[in-house]
């Protein structure tokens, strides 16, 4: 090998070294597993971020759980030992209160409200309380609206009475069950097959997908459009990771976080659309109560929310 092309290599290989060295890989936690939707949305991210960086940003993705439930893994990120964390958004509301306003349900209408809700003046507000607890918000993806499976068919208001209904033990789902008619009975989200198996419940509420992908169709006849929870994700990212990003490195996590969301968003609501013929297939029973009574019902709780968070609160969220 000529002195040149040895002074040659030896240039590559520094710039190899330097660009290892510049090259950023952000941790991001998750509770989904690798076949969720919301998965497949976070691997988009990843590549889309590694394809506008030209591999100066990379992510490591932690699913299932990996780094403990959603309450350690914020922490973890509030404290700077994780960079980013996908929960909820509002099941923050342990953080910020105000969150449990735009989780009671029938306050948000459907996704694309949802997303008017977060881009307001009030969701705004949000983010900036999140922003105070060491917490940025880059986006909000669709998980799913939660729906009500049941062994005997919902068509009204009136046919809850009396269910025994699963819920997660989260207040404002409780309150779904309590103020329809039906008795909550929090149980273990990997319990629920066997629960519904057992007749130890009559019922649960979760998004399509879910009961898809959890099979709680095999012990359930009915599936009602209840249609009384908009589900979603919160991607955050700490404070400090994000202040440590160039502007220009902000501008590739956020084209590549809107990218994934589209993944993930649309992947969902096409399972959505599908699993409404497929349940009919497999025989079992849907029906599109009105949900204009179920709403109603839930005014006592809505009543419960205004005392906490002033008079009017719900409506300044919905902003409609």
């Amino acid at each position: 090998m000529t002195y040149q092309s040895k002074l040659l290599a030896g240039v590559a290989a520094l710039a190899m070294l330097t660009c290892a060295a510049e090259a950023r890989e952000l941790t991001f936690g998750m509770q989904d597993n690798e076949v969720s939707n919301v998965y497949k949305g976070a691997q988009a991210f990843a590549d889309k971020l590694n394809e506008l960086s030209g591999g100066k940003m990379t992510v490591k993705l932690f699913p299932s759980a990996a780094l403990g439930d959603f309450k350690a893994m914020v922490a973890q990120v509030q404290a700077g030992e994780l960079d980013m964390v996908m929960t909820g958004y509002p099941d923050m509301s342990y953080i910020i209160p105000e969150l449990k306003l735009v989780g009671a349900p029938y306050v948000v209408d459907d996704f694309a409200h949802l997303q008017e809700i977060i881009a307001g003046d009030w969701g705004q507000e949000i983010a900036g309380k999140m922003e105070a607890e060491s917490i940025k918000m880059l986006d909000v993806w669709y998980y799913g609206t939660r729906q009500t499976t049941s062994n005997r068919a919902i068509n009204s208001l009136a046919d809850m009475k009396g269910l025994r209904m699963r819920t997660p033990n989260v207040p404002f789902l409780i309150a779904y069950a309590e103020n329809t008619g039906a008795t909550p009975a929090p149980v273990a989200f990997q319990e629920v097959y066997l629960a519904l198996q057992t007749n130890q419940v009559d019922a649960e509420e979760n998004p399509l997908p879910t009961i898809e992908a959890m099979k709680f169709y095999e012990v359930q006849d009915h599936i009602a459009m209840t249609n009384h929870f908009i589900a979603s994700g919160a991607i955050q990212m700490g404070t400090t990771t994000w202040g440590d990003l160039s502007d220009e490195e902000k501008g590739w996590v956020m084209q590549a976080v809107e990218a994934g969301g589209d993944v993930s968003d649309n992947l969902t609501f096409q399972a959505e659309k599908d699993l409404v013929a497929t349940f009919t297939e497999r025989g079992l029973t849907i029906t599109h109560p009105d949900t204009a009574p179920f709403r109603d019902a839930m005014k006592p709780y809505y009543h419960e929310l205004e005392t906490e968070f002033g008079e009017g609160a719900i409506d300044r969220v919905r902003g409609r």
